[in-house]
């Protein structure tokens, strides 16, 4: 699914905040000629007001005291004027309304342009891939997941774009004499034994866990502080980033990190707002978390992949929150 660029991003952001303004009361004389001026301006602007009205409505509970809206007439371009004092609490609704869009229309969803650009081989949400390489290691690639592979004379290079993914590593030998390293978010990760997982959090951070063997782990630039360089053994992981460096990370449960593997999610004390990133990897559709105050609500349990539509119905009841469905987006508040 194509992400929104700038422009389809402006009417979005536009549409949410006139649907905050058109519920928060009667638009002066001046301000519904704005709007009718906006909504004249562009054959989006009209659908784009529509659906957020409807995503206002169905978050109806977290609004203060919406007020019905006052009747208009089509018609174009300009911004919104700017919002009074008064009506500031509204703005923390608008931006729940904002999100609800922007993700239902995919900014958040499946790989960039850039990345399906890049990849050799990638998944999307919910799809479990096995790829086979020339050397004859193989790559268990995680839902909505990308990496591209560049192997030369001297080295057997992979990058991961997106997601996680677990590398068995054909070993070297007389037959086999390059090093087999995995790149990603400013990281390299060198196969020391057979078998790893890569994860990548966000463009400059990700996290290595050994599953059988060892592997060593550097950063491409020094970090601002910590180690540049760990070792890891089997059964250890780590994680690294340009702010920390790469630091061992004691606590952490490998087999809950690579359940999908097994068919399944285990959340162990997991924030809501952690879960919901990661259901929203493995099942079709948006789940938006509508009340930030929410997102620390600790959850623990084991969810089946083909089953999450049950996984989210159960969430939303043992944690007492309401969730609404909307044209492929599940508001929960």
């Amino acid at each position: 699914m194509m992400s929104q660029g700038p422009e389809q991003q402006s009417i979005t952001e536009a549409a949410a905040e006139w649907a905050v303004r058109l519920h928060a009361g009667a638009l002066s004389e001046e301000a519904q000629a704005q709007l009718e001026q906006w909504l004249a301006a562009d054959k989006r602007h009209p659908e784009a007001l529509r659906f957020a009205e409807q995503t206002w409505a169905a978050l109806g509970d977290l609004a203060l005291e919406p007020r019905p809206v006052a009747h208009r007439q089509r018609p174009a371009e300009a911004r919104p004027a700017p919002v009074s004092r008064r009506r500031r609490p509204l703005r923390w609704a608008g931006r729940a309304a904002v999100l609800s869009l922007v993700v239902a229309v995919g900014w958040f969803s499946g790989p960039t342009i850039l990345i399906q650009m890049q990849a050799d081989y990638r998944t999307g949400a919910g799809e479990i891939r096995t790829v086979q390489l020339d050397d004859g290691s193989s790559v268990q690639l995680d839902a909505s997941s990308a990496i591209s592979i560049d192997y030369d004379t001297g080295e057997r290079r992979i990058s991961l774009l997106a997601g996680s993914a677990v590398f068995d590593v054909a070993p070297m030998g007389e037959a086999e004499t390059r090093p087999f390293v995995v790149q990603s978010a400013g990281g390299r990760t060198r196969a020391l034994g057979t078998q790893f997982v890569v994860g990548r959090e966000s463009r400059d951070q990700a996290w290595v866990g050994v599953l059988q063997h060892s592997v060593a782990v550097s950063l491409q630039t020094p970090p601002a502080q910590g180690a540049a360089q760990q070792t890891l053994e089997e059964g250890q992981s780590a994680r690294y980033s340009a702010a920390q460096g790469v630091e061992k990370l004691p606590g952490f449960d490998l087999s809950a990190a690579t359940s999908w593997r097994r068919g399944v999610l285990v959340f162990d004390r997991q924030p809501l707002g952690h879960v919901i990133e990661q259901l929203n990897r493995y099942r079709p559709g948006q789940i938006i978390l509508a009340n930030p105050a929410l997102a620390s609500r600790q959850v623990s349990g084991v969810f089946r992949l083909e089953m999450l539509d049950s996984a989210l119905h159960t969430l939303t009841q043992e944690l007492q929150v309401q969730r609404v469905e909307l044209a492929g987006v599940s508001l929960v508040y």
